[in-house]
């Protein structure tokens, strides 16, 4: 019975495992939009897991600096034996058996001041905090731009396997046709040979384009970390382009808006408000400190003991000695005393100490520990309203380059579009004297390479404008999506 349990509990897990790894691969089947891989990749990223955790420990810590404020309470008990001459600390007397002592108390401090130092921690560590939520933010949004240009590099390799396979086509028709010419004797031989020869230089195109494809999908795949690339698609939508500008706003519009929004800016300048609480810490240091502390606590000791019955005169007996006249000398005799162990409840109420102080503490030199610390606060503030200069210059840079490249990839799309057309022209009636054996194989391969080198030309600009377009919205807080 229990190997038939065993049996059907492993099938139960094996059948668990296949449905859950049957969900992953649906969702892998399911083609993605930008939108659906830059959310898949944003839940699924490790990295960006981590900056949750770190911006976790950054509120714990916030919190504890806050809890600093608050008094301690300590309780304190010990069950003891001791063997050997010891000193019984409740009844000051030399003991050389087995004492057994018990000791209870509750203790608690806290300062009253120490140069504002806690009150400048709690502001340091908010600040902190709140830089962590936006370090979150930035990786996020690098994560979405490099997602973006992913999965626009594998939009740009479908659109080249396409040029390929259709220039592809036109030779392969090609060559059927001049095979049918050469085998009726209306052209040479060698005619055929340049137009296969031409094949299979693009059908090696064509081999390295889809290739590239795989890459591409691979690299997107990776970005979103997902199980297994094979089943995974995209969704590949139109991306049209009119021959006018799509640029909205200028460089320096963008900039001011990206300054406002982006989340690297508001980290670094939190973290120079964390840096300059730190300096105020630093500084809280040189002054003194007050704090207040009291204990209250009780004992109990096996030494203790109380008389119950007192010692009772007995009258004067003889105690062997004798005056210098002969006489006999008499010394009290008296009952011996009873005694009892103090119970313990009785001795933890007789046993009761409080205590309670002010502590005044007064730094006068501390190997320059101080001044050091304070050097220290002073140069990272420094150094982090640097960063915050040298993160806006960086973002100024970026939106001017982009806003430059999109400007540029416009102007060359224009211009390969022209070519594209033109070049299209030039084949066509090259082409057709081609097919009348008005022009060589030399001519004919020449303007076909000339057209596909246009149509490569025209695609590359054509997504170097869109990418550089989606970084300037990506900077003017709009959404990526295509």
């Amino acid at each position: 019975m229990k190997i038939r349990n065993t049996g059907i509990i492993f099938i139960a897990a094996l059948w668990h495992s296949l449905a859950v790894v049957a969900q992953e691969a649906i969702k892998v089947v399911q083609p993605m939009n930008l939108e659906a891989c830059i959310e898949y990749a944003l839940k699924n990223n490790i990295q960006v897991k981590q900056s949750e955790l770190s911006s976790e420990l950054s509120e714990v810590t916030l919190t504890q600096s806050k809890a600093n404020l608050l008094p301690s309470l300590n309780g304190n008990a010990s069950h003891s034996y001791n063997y050997g001459r010891t000193i019984d600390r409740f009844t000051n007397q030399f003991a050389t058996q087995q004492v057994l002592s018990q000791n209870l108390s509750l203790s608690s401090d806290i300062t009253l001041f120490s140069g504002l130092q806690n009150i400048n921690l709690i502001q340091q560590n908010k600040y902190n905090y709140l830089a962590s939520k936006y370090d979150i933010e930035k990786m996020k949004n690098d994560i979405s731009l490099n997602v973006a240009s992913a999965y626009l590099q594998v939009l740009y390799a479908f659109e080249a396997v396409d040029i390929a396979g259709n220039q592809t086509g036109i030779t392969l028709a090609q060559v059927e046709r001049t095979k049918k010419l050469v085998d009726a004797g209306a052209a040479a031989k060698g005619t055929l040979l340049d137009i296969q020869a031409q094949l299979a230089s693009e059908e090696l195109i064509l081999t390295n384009a889809q290739n590239q494809l795989d890459i591409s999908y691979l690299a997107l795949a990776q970005l979103l970390n997902l199980p297994a690339v094979e089943g995974f698609t995209i969704v590949k939508p139109e991306l049209e382009m009119g021959n006018e500008g799509l640029l909205t706003g200028t460089p320096g519009q963008i900039y001011n808006t990206a300054i406002s929004n982006l989340p690297e800016i508001k980290s670094a300048e939190y973290k120079v408000k964390s840096t300059g609480k730190a300096v105020d810490v630093a500084w809280g240091g040189v002054s003194p400190r007050i704090s207040f502390s009291a204990a209250y606590g009780t004992g109990y000791s096996g030494l203790s003991q109380r008389i119950v019955t007192s010692p009772a005169f007995q009258g004067f007996v003889p105690d062997g000695s004798f005056t210098s006249g002969g006489d006999t000398v008499y010394s009290p005799l008296f009952s011996k005393a009873v005694t009892e162990k103090i119970p313990f409840a009785d001795q933890y109420k007789d046993n009761v100490n409080k205590s309670f102080g002010f502590f005044l503490t007064v730094p006068v030199f501390n190997r320059l520990q101080t001044k050091t610390a304070i050097d220290k606060a002073r140069i990272q503030k420094l150094n982090a309203e640097l960063t915050v200069e040298s993160t806006k210059l960086q973002i100024q840079k970026n939106i001017q380059q982009a806003y430059a490249d999109a400007n540029a990839g416009l102007k060359k799309y224009n211009a390969s579009l022209k070519t594209v057309e033109a070049m299209k022209e030039s084949f066509k009636y090259i082409e057709q004297k081609f097919n009348v054996g008005m022009v060589n194989t030399n001519d004919y391969n020449d303007a076909k390479n000339k057209l596909v080198k246009a149509e490569s030309d025209l695609l590359q600009a054509k997504y170097e404008y869109i990418f550089k377009t989606k970084v300037l919205d990506f900077y003017q807080g709009k959404p990526l999506k295509l």
